[in-house]
């Protein structure tokens, strides 16, 4: 079992520390438990109940009217709230929810809902992206587990394989050739996921070969594809040599290819732009470029060859 502090509970629920003592006295909210030397910590059931009145009373409902309620009927208000007309930072606190609780229905039902109003591409965007980088924080502060954090990446990266695998493959010859992995070391899996899902909705035709590829796997891949592009994301820093070097050897092992670089670190670091290597600094810039791309298809990939 979990425990949070204070500080915790404003962190993941976004109501200041000092609302929530005032919830605790005046409505009996939560009732925080004492360590032997009378410092006060709350429990996964604290948690779970304050993110629910959290997102009641953000919701036009009075802390006084909540407190009143039974489990069920906060259960019930709750699943209208992130029913299928809620706004976005609604449903981003329905998405920690279902982390908490490691409610996957809970989960299911605003991300499906989401895709079938606005389609998936724009589910990613508005909803499923704000809330992995709510995660990353919440993260780097100690706020959620290791197994929460899994659960939820496991869930999103079922829905992503799943609207990717819906794409019909492209059939037209003249479409760019995309080669997608990850240096080794690296885990940002769900971002390299995304990437194959808008290039094959663009009509690309990807190879996709996953994480932690050595430039030697790299090679034998390209040996047999021949891909126009090469696209991976830098985000951690390299153990065995500086993120420059790789990439000047990727320049130079893969000349005939447009080499797209994505990641902090290459931003961070600034790695040039020269030569077959292009910088792409945000999510944003990535759509853009590929977006132009799709337009000048055919002509660029006959320049490439």
């Amino acid at each position: 079992m979990a425990i949070y502090s204070i500080k915790d509970l404003e962190k993941l629920s976004g109501i200041k520390a000092h609302t929530i003592r005032i919830w605790e006295q005046r409505y009996g909210i939560i009732d925080p438990q004492r360590t032997p030397g009378n410092i006060r910590y709350y429990r996964d059931e604290d948690l779970k109940l304050l993110l629910n009145v959290a997102l009641l009373n953000k919701n036009g409902h009075k802390i006084s009217k909540i407190a009143q309620m039974s489990a069920h009927e906060i259960v019930q208000k709750i699943a209208s709230i992130t029913d299928i007309n809620a706004e976005f930072g609604n449903q981003l606190d329905g998405l920690t929810l279902s982390m908490m609780e490691m409610d996957e229905n809970k989960f299911d039902r605003i991300v499906s809902t989401n895709i079938q109003q606005i389609g998936f591409e724009r589910t990613m965007l508005d909803v499923i992206l704000p809330f992995l980088d709510k995660l990353g924080a919440l993260w780097l502060t100690g706020s959620i587990s290791p197994v929460q954090e899994n659960f939820i990446g496991n869930l999103i990266r079922q829905k992503i394989i799943c609207a990717t695998d819906q794409v019909p493959l492209t059939t037209e010859k003249t479409a760019p050739k995309f080669l997608l992995y990850l240096p080794e070391g690296e885990r940002q899996e769900l971002s390299l996921l995304f990437m194959h899902y808008l290039l094959k909705s663009r009509g690309n035709y990807v190879i996709y070969i996953g994480q932690d590829m050595s430039l030697i796997d790299l090679k034998d891949v390209y040996q047999v594809h021949q891909p126009d592009f090469i696209f991976t994301m830098i985000s951690e820093t390299f153990s065995k040599e500086p993120i420059q070097d790789y990439v000047n050897a990727l320049s130079i092992n893969f000349h005939k290819s447009e080499i797209l670089l994505s990641g902090y670190q290459v931003v961070a670091q600034r790695v040039p732009t020269t030569g077959n290597v292009t910088v792409l600094k945000s999510l944003e810039q990535t759509i853009e470029y590929l977006n132009n791309l799709n337009v000048h298809a055919p002509a660029f990939t006959e320049k490439l060859r």
